[in-house]
């Protein structure tokens, strides 16, 4: 029963995941056949996975991988990706379809892990994500990257901490973020109504400080909030919001909703078996290439 799910869910569910999920497959399950899917079909540029299990800290959490064209010529940009999970699951090696998928536009891209719930609770993981920026900056240029151009970018809870490290000046990296592009991430959810944020942030002692539309500012890098009209997971209303409080503050931002297109499909769009759920690579790429 289960291979004939995937087959559907690979073959021909993407409305399903679009739409909002994975209703017939959990996603534990479902992302390492989906990434070596992508691994192996054709259609991209050719990229190399050029380091892996790459230490920027002593835990076990804290470690990269990290992607690129396999032709290149001098410096190129880098895209920092951070994948979600409430905070409280994930692992790198599942999303290498979004490594290679930034680099195939040209980007040399860096996919951390970070510590999770209840391991550490806000501010922990989006310290390891500066952790892993200043890694970035220190070591990126032995693996064809440029320091001076870094974008970071995530989905869900990971677009939280992308969020956070371009915005909020405290984490210490937000001078080196050039561009951030944000994929269903969660910017404005205080009151914490739910049992993940409750357990990722309820002991904060300011928690209007966890949110990052309370660090809109005119210095804030150029920002993209990407979006499905079909998610009820994180909804659209987080990026309105922050679009709302960085265009008053006067830092230039770009919002768009994709129609039909739920939680789990805009990072699925990432991976080549699921292009034609939305334009993500297409707008993310073009952006960071026109930022970065």
């Amino acid at each position: 029963m289960l291979l004939s799910r995937r087959s559907l869910m690979l073959g021909g569910g993407a409305a399903t995941l679009a739409a909002g999920g994975y209703a017939l497959l959990n996603p534990s399950k479902l992302l390492p056949v989906l990434d070596f899917v992508d691994r192996v079909m054709p259609g991209d540029a050719p990229t190399t996975h050029v380091a892996a299990n790459v230490s920027f800290g002593a835990d076990p959490r804290q470690r990269l991988d990290v992607y690129a064209p396999a032709k290149r010529k001098g410096a190129l940009p880098v895209v920092l990706f951070f994948y979600g999970g409430s905070w409280s699951s994930g692992r790198r090696q599942d999303y290498g379809f979004a490594g290679r998928a930034f680099a195939s536009r040209g980007f040399v891209t860096v996919v951390p892990d970070y510590r999770l719930v209840p391991q550490v609770h806000f501010p922990g993981f989006v310290q390891d994500g500066a952790a892993a920026l200043e890694w970035v900056r220190g070591h990126i240029g032995g693996l064809g990257g440029d320091a001076a151009r870094i974008g970071v970018s995530g989905h869900s809870a990971g677009a939280y901490n992308a969020a956070m490290l371009a915005l909020d000046p405290q984490f210490g990296v937000a001078a080196d973020v050039r561009a951030f592009v944000g994929l269903a991430g969660p910017y404005d959810f205080y009151p914490f109504t739910t049992p993940s944020a409750q357990a990722a942030f309820g002991n904060a002692p300011e928690p209007a400080l966890t949110q990052p539309v309370s660090f809109a500012h005119a210095g804030a890098p150029p920002s993209l909030l990407l979006s499905g009209t079909a998610d009820t997971t994180v909804r659209p209303r987080n990026s309105k919001r922050l679009a709302a409080a960085l265009t008053q503050a006067g830092s230039p931002v770009t919002q768009k909703l994709y129609p039909d297109v739920g939680h789990s499909g805009i990072v699925m769009a990432l991976a080549r078996p699921f292009r034609h759920i939305a334009s993500v690579l297409d707008d993310a790429g073009d952006f960071f290439t026109t930022h970065l």
